[in-house]
């Protein structure tokens, strides 16, 4: 994609897993689908991280996140709708089999159930299971609007799990009884810093081109949902992955689309989540499907992380499919070359996450650029290659007057930007600012991290980004 090629290849052999989330106690919310569970989940962790739509079946994936109650922290698992013995519908297998897994790692569940249907051969069903298991067991008697549907909640009592506690996860009624019950037996722990996270590594990339597989694969476990029918991931996802010694918070997000062909209601939410997680990773990997090929909307993926200021890896996945046709990967990445000239700094990784080939070295990319994105230039240094690069191309005039670049200094890093002082900023040609952020990149190595560049001049009211 440039004088250089950016492919990664050859990296050592590391030590990749999943961990523990933090030493936290972990809480599982379960029950039939509707009964509120998304949106007990954002109540508990106090911001909306789960997307909460009226239709059935909304929450597929296991979704994690921290919360607090009284001094105590502990993880919660939000889970898709247990449909007991009545399995429908082309995920039900997996979603159940994402819920045995968070019940297996749980340390106490929630059990929610809708006081409004009262209680449904589902439920029956789900409170037989969880009869079964070691952990304490709360049933949660959600929808409890108002006094009178809170009386309703004893019905509850019969599904022989203990009393129930009556609440309304929607307005925040009596959420301090039910996790005063819930936080009563968990172990004390104390959080992780956010400073041990040495990368926030978004996944990204338009529908089905495999970045759950590859999530599924860097975990070596089946951590989400993999189908060929697109939209199969809604919510991001977030899994801690411990990478030769360093945690790196791994996001899985839903397939994004353009705006316009964006469908309203769950596809949407799941977009915008999916351009949250970008904004506040580090590095995003994009994801392409190699043997389909570089299309716009991949394009328009690497042009969103980029705007957004993020680490860009490109991820060419089905290396697998591709190198069993002659002669496909050369083509590939001359397209890829021709196409994504913007992001042409951006390394690019080979893999096949169906067979595990290669994806230890998407992590190891984004480390790289997430250390890159910190790099800090000294003032000297940046202004010695300034000249430099002057005299080898000096810049057009103007108006018959030399243009100037007096000097430069680093003012941001993560992403890094860069502001020069020149006699007459707006006439300074765009080819040159990238001229002068191509020759930073190759002097101090910014690799795959997009610069931002800002002229000003001696007015420093007068500046041009």
């Amino acid at each position: 994609m440039s004088e250089e090629t950016n492919t990664v290849t050859d990296l050592p052999q590391v030590d990749v897993r999943a961990v523990p989330r933090n030493t936290l106690p972990t809480v599982a919310i379960v029950g039939r689908p509707n009964v509120g569970k998304s949106t007990l989940f954002n109540r508990l962790v106090r911001r909306r991280q789960a997307i909460v739509r009226g239709e059935p079946g909304t929450t597929r994936d296991r979704n994690y996140a921290e919360a607090e109650w009284r001094g105590q922290p502990f993880s919660v698992i939000d889970t898709g709708g247990l449909l007991g013995e009545q399995l429908t519908g082309p995920f039900a297998d997996s979603v159940a089999e994402q819920v045995r897994q968070a019940v297996a790692e749980s340390d106490a569940i929630m059990l929610v159930v809708d006081v409004q249907t009262g209680a449904l051969p589902a439920d029956e069903d789900v409170a037989a299971l969880l009869r079964e298991v070691s952990q304490p067991v709360t049933v949660c008697a959600n929808k409890c609007d108002n006094d009178q549907l809170a009386a309703e909640a004893s019905q509850f009592f019969a599904l022989g799990l203990g009393d129930p506690v009556a609440v309304s996860a929607h307005h925040g009624r009596w959420i301090d009884d039910l996790l005063d019950r819930v936080t009563a037996d968990l172990a004390v722990a104390e959080p992780m810093e956010a400073d041990d996270v040495a990368c926030r590594l978004a996944i990204v990339g338009r529908p089905n081109v495999g970045k759950s597989s590859l999530v599924n694969a860097l975990l070596r476990d089946e951590r989400m949902i993999v189908s060929d029918v697109p939209g199969t991931t809604r919510d991001a996802v977030d899994t801690l992955l411990s990478f030769d010694g360093q945690r790196v918070s791994l996001v899985d997000t839903a397939g994004i689309r353009r705006p316009g062909r964006v469908a309203p209601g769950i596809e949407r939410a799941s977009v915008r989540r999916a351009g949250a997680a970008v904004r506040r990773a580090d590095v995003s990997a994009v994801v392409i499907d190699a043997h389909e090929g570089v299309t716009s909307q991949d394009l328009h993926v690497l042009g969103m992380a980029m705007d957004d200021g993020a680490g860009v890896v490109i991820v060419m996945n089905k290396a697998d499919l591709v190198d069993a046709e002659e002669g496909l990967r050369n083509s590939r990445e001359r397209q890829l070359a021709g196409r994504a000239r913007f992001v042409s700094w951006a390394p690019i990784v080979w893999i096949s996450a169906l067979t595990g080939d290669a994806v230890d070295s998407v992590v190891a990319a984004a480390l790289h650029v997430a250390e890159a994105r910190r790099t800090r230039v000294p003032t000297p240094r940046l202004n010695a290659m300034l000249r430099q690069a002057q005299v080898e191309r000096p810049p057009a005039t103007y108006r018959g007057k030399r243009i100037r670049f007096f000097y430069g200094v680093q003012t941001a890093e993560a992403p890094p930007a860069f502001t020069f002082f020149v006699n007459h900023p707006d006439a300074v040609h765009f080819s040159y600012e990238r001229y002068l952020m191509g020759r930073i990149r190759r002097t101090f190595g910014f690799e795959g991290t997009p610069l931002r560049c800002v002229l000003r001049g001696r007015d420093p009211d007068n500046p041009r980004e």
